[in-house]
């Protein structure tokens, strides 16, 4: 009885409104007409398991073990790119400009239209004020000094990617939001006028200002509160101007259809993808390093063509590996099968098409990282094999 009241208190604890809101009504019959929704819930790609798998004890064990702890976090202060609104309002000379702000946070200047994915300028990605992962880094630039934005992208409502507070800033501006299906009735709660939405299914594509927006499939889960219902979608996204094509992975694990979402909207000029907060807690959900690098590989039929932008890294401590893990072990993967990749700091602009930012700074503020085992010649045929084994509870 105890712990039940010690858990009420904590929702309440919460942050106004910040589980959101569930779909009902037409936005609740649009989703049961969803082919990827079945049983009650939407449908991953492949199957994928979403609870952690194995011993939450051992888990825990190597969660909170001292000298993980020390691994999981940087050794001194994360450099951030001193951006300003001056920087952003030149217009980038090849067409396309990314700056990476951290995590999933992505605003992209494509073909002289502004979008950005998944904004979390919060300090915390959790619904409590006073608990949950902490940004390790702060915002590059505050969010009303990026100036106009054309739209917003969300790629699934988990609080790393969809954050009360600065949904709630956007809305009172003039952009519009694209999001997977049921992911508006979030936004709808929180202030954002339903004629500003652009809700999409997989495969199911917007235009907004002249750029496409297209849901992607993605392999992940949804949800904000205790109950999971999967009642709203998680997307990748591809996005196509009339020079270029940029591709954002959302959260996923490593699935064949990058190569079906390659081939139907790529090739793209640049990929943000994925490649942080992996474990083998839970394996089909998230993406390593060599799967990141192997996803944009497939996006872009086996080539290396195209840039690619790891993400989803940095920012916050999701998962046990260590801080620079991510950045380093995709620096390694990236190398071994030459294919170009961009490592900027927070904040750092860059244009994929000019020189690109390679310089591994995270190495001046953590502890060395071990370097992975080299993949042998074919292993990418292994990893796509053992990654379609349908995964059942």
């Amino acid at each position: 009885m105890s712990g039940s009241r010690s858990l009420r208190s904590s929702l309440r604890a919460a942050r106004p409104d910040a589980f959101g809101a569930d779909p009902a009504g037409e936005r609740m019959a649009r989703i049961r007409r969803s082919p990827n929704f079945a049983d009650g819930v939407f449908q991953n790609p492949l199957g994928a398991r979403t609870r952690p798998t194995g011993s939450m004890v051992e888990f825990a064990k190597v969660y909170f073990r001292k000298e993980e702890r020390v691994l999981r976090t940087p050794s001194g202060t994360i450099p951030v790119h001193p951006t300003t609104f001056a920087d952003l309002a030149k217009e980038p000379a090849s067409g396309l400009r990314l700056t990476w702000m951290g995590h999933s946070s992505v605003l992209a200047e494509i073909d002289g239209r502004r979008v950005l994915f998944d904004p979390v300028w919060g300090e915390r990605c959790s619904p409590f004020a006073f608990a949950g992962p902490k940004r390790l880094h702060p915002v590059p630039l505050p969010l009303a000094a990026l100036g106009p934005v054309d739209v917003v992208v969300i790629s699934h409502d988990h609080y790393d990617h969809l954050d009360l507070p600065t949904i709630k800033a956007l809305a009172g501006t003039d952009t519009v939001f694209a999001v997977p299906l049921g992911v508006g009735a979030h936004l709808e709660h929180w202030g954002v006028s339903p004629d500003r939405l652009h809700e999409l299914d997989w495969n199911e594509t917007a235009k907004v200002n002249g750029i496409s927006l297209t849901a992607t499939p993605a392999r992940h889960f949804c949800g904000r509160g205790l109950r999971n219902q999967q009642h709203t979608l998680w997307a990748s996204w591809a996005v196509a101007g009339p020079e270029h094509r940029i591709y954002h992975s959302g959260d996923t694990g490593y699935f064949p259809g990058f190569k079906d979402i390659g081939a139907g909207h790529g090739p793209f000029d640049a990929t943000m993808i994925q490649i942080g907060a992996y474990s083998e807690y839970w394996p089909d959900i998230h993406m390593t390093p060599a799967e990141g690098v192997q996803a944009h590989r497939d996006l872009q039929g086996g080539s290396p063509h195209g840039v690619l932008l790891p993400i989803h890294w940095g920012t916050f401590n999701l998962a046990p590996h260590a801080w620079a893990e991510p950045g380093e072990w995709t620096r390694d993967a990236a190398e071994e099968v030459g294919q170009a990749a961009a490592f900027p700091r927070p904040g750092e602009p860059f244009e994929p098409a000019g020189k690109l930012p390679v310089d591994a700074w995270w190495r001046a503020v953590s502890s060395p990282v071990a370097h992975p085992w080299r993949r042998p010649a074919g292993a990418e045929v292994e990893l796509a094999e053992r990654s379609t084994t349908h995964c059942s509870w």
